[in-house]
């Protein structure tokens, strides 16, 4: 027996009538967010690797947005379902795990709702994807070596990063660091790789032809490691940094 009265019953009946009929006349209209078809039939693309990946990004974050809303209207139609059957069944408006009367104001805010607002489960985030994203995971596709410990030889990243140093068409407002003051300074990792060395200690200590006459060059990376206090502290101090220590 149902704790609501005829009139209150036939009022959520008819919502939830009427939001069925509008995602289904939605769905139907759009042709199911046209996922009918493949993202190369709808791009008119002879191939989906084109002079122009940004386009391409744009089409794959519409498809995906499309693929969300696909899939949160057919929920949305299920849980419509099963609440216009639970009325037919006479237990509409039960929760779930107290089995005690939900508000009418509650079931009008949602009222396709199984649940109390003390026992609602949290949201669960869909991992349906689509199938195009595996060529962006991990980073510059298969060829990214950062992240296995026992390679570091030349991968996509840097194969990227020679193409990047001829330009692109960024601005600071896109790169990837914060601090961006110049345009040399916007390629990946810009400021964090040093070209021909491992450590940022390679970079500045030199010698002569035969191995002696240890020297420090005065580079912009010799000046962040005494800024930083890193590594061995019997390194000259630089005059301009006396007032760090």
């Amino acid at each position: 027996m149902s704790h609501f009265t005829a009139k209150q019953l036939q009022s959520l009946q008819s919502q939830l009538i009427t939001e069925k009929q509008d995602i289904e006349h939605r769905l139907k209209q759009n042709e199911h967010y046209g996922l009918g078809d493949s993202m190369r039939f709808q791009t008119g693309e002879l191939s989906p690797i084109d002079n122009h990946p940004g386009d391409l990004a744009t089409e794959m974050y519409d498809r995906e947005k499309d693929i969300s809303l696909l899939e949160h209207d057919e929920f949305q139609l299920e849980r419509i379902d099963s609440a216009l059957h639970a009325i037919q069944e006479g237990h509409y408006g039960i929760c779930a795990v107290c089995q005690q009367p939900i508000n009418f104001e509650r079931m009008q805010a949602v009222p396709y709702t199984k649940y109390c607002k003390k026992h609602q489960p949290e949201t669960v985030v869909s991992e349906n994807r689509p199938v195009e994203e595996e060529f962006l995971a991990p980073a510059f596709g298969r060829t990214s070596l950062d992240e296995r410990d026992d390679q570091n030889g030349f991968d996509g990243e840097d194969a990227w990063q020679i193409v990047e140093s001829w330009g692109s068409s960024n601005s600071p407002a896109m790169a990837e660091g914060r601090d961006i003051d110049s345009y040399d300074v916007m390629a990946i990792e810009a400021t964090d790789e040093i070209e021909g060395c491992v450590e940022a200690y390679e970079s500045f200590v030199a010698t002569d032809i035969y191995g002696h006459d240890v020297s420090i060059v005065r580079n912009r990376q010799y000046r962040q490691y005494l800024e930083n206090r890193e590594g061995d502290d019997l390194l000259e101090p630089d005059s301009s940094s006396d007032d760090l220590y």
